[in-house]
């Protein structure tokens, strides 16, 4: 495809519907067109600290076009605006708060523990639960469920994010973090609808590959809402946090 267009392939089909997209793939597809965008500018200094994406639409599995601006300028915070178009619509819109590197290392902290390492727990057959190309072109390595809406895993990919370009490390991280609403379900999938309609990313810290790290909680509320929380890692510790808000509603079966 041309540099703002791309053409899904069927590893990138979704959990809930065959013929629509998963969003993990996209939520990288997103950051590394920003890296491109930042690319063209000489001497670029700042880092992505959040960035935030609305589900406007259904996500359909067919070329997309991404537009990337930037909202607030600046030399030492500045504000991107992502926005992904299938047929001309847009059905994802993003935004990035870009922070510039300092040296904080003699105060560096956290108080989350590091997840067990990936090669220390067994794969998870997780398309025995979910459907799509997506789910079928990652391993995951998973902790044992200590309840329902309680668990942490490893995620990888097996496959490149672009085909025949090389993605960043934080493009290619970012575009497994989505898979956390799949890990430590609250109730069955066949049964029950949980779709996220966001997902926003704090990074305190920049993720290095190959391994994105997931220590995830589910809540469920009484009127149709539900959260998943993620504190992020990668194999040096945690990175981060994510946030996907739910709408949760019984699936009716024809």
């Amino acid at each position: 495809m041309d540099e703002h267009r791309y053409k899904p392939t069927a590893h990138a089909g979704g959990a809930w519907n065959a013929d629509e997209q998963h969003f993990s793939p996209l939520a990288g597809l997103i950051v590394h067109a920003i890296d491109r965008h930042l690319a063209q500018r000489p001497g670029n200094s700042l880092t992505p600290a959040r960035i935030s994406y609305d589900i406007l639409g259904r996500i359909a599995l067919d070329e997309c076009e991404i537009k990337v601006t930037t909202i607030r300028p600046g030399r030492t915070i500045e504000l991107l605006e992502a926005v992904l178009l299938i047929d001309g619509r847009p059905v994802v819109r993003a935004r990035a708060w870009l922070l510039a590197s300092l040296d904080t290392s003699a105060v560096a902290d956290s108080p989350h523990e590091r997840l067990p390492a990936p090669e220390t727990l067994a794969p998870w057959a997780m398309g025995e639960v979910w459907n799509g190309g997506y789910v079928s072109s990652i391993d995951v390595r998973r902790t044992t469920l200590l309840r329902k809406g309680r668990a942490a895993a490893w995620i990888s990919s097996r496959v490149d994010l672009v085909a025949g370009e090389p993605s960043s490390a934080l493009a290619s991280y970012i575009a497994l973090v989505d898979t956390a609403n799949g890990i430590a379900v609250q109730q069955d999938p066949t049964a029950w609808m949980f779709p996220n309609l966001d997902l926003t990313i704090h990074l305190h810290r920049q993720p290095q590959g190959p391994w994105t790290g997931l220590d995830t909680t589910v809540t469920f509320g009484p009127s149709g809402q539900g959260l998943t929380s993620s504190v992020l890692h990668d194999i040096n510790g945690p990175v981060g946090h994510a946030e996907q808000i739910l709408t949760v509603r019984p699936l009716t079966l024809d």
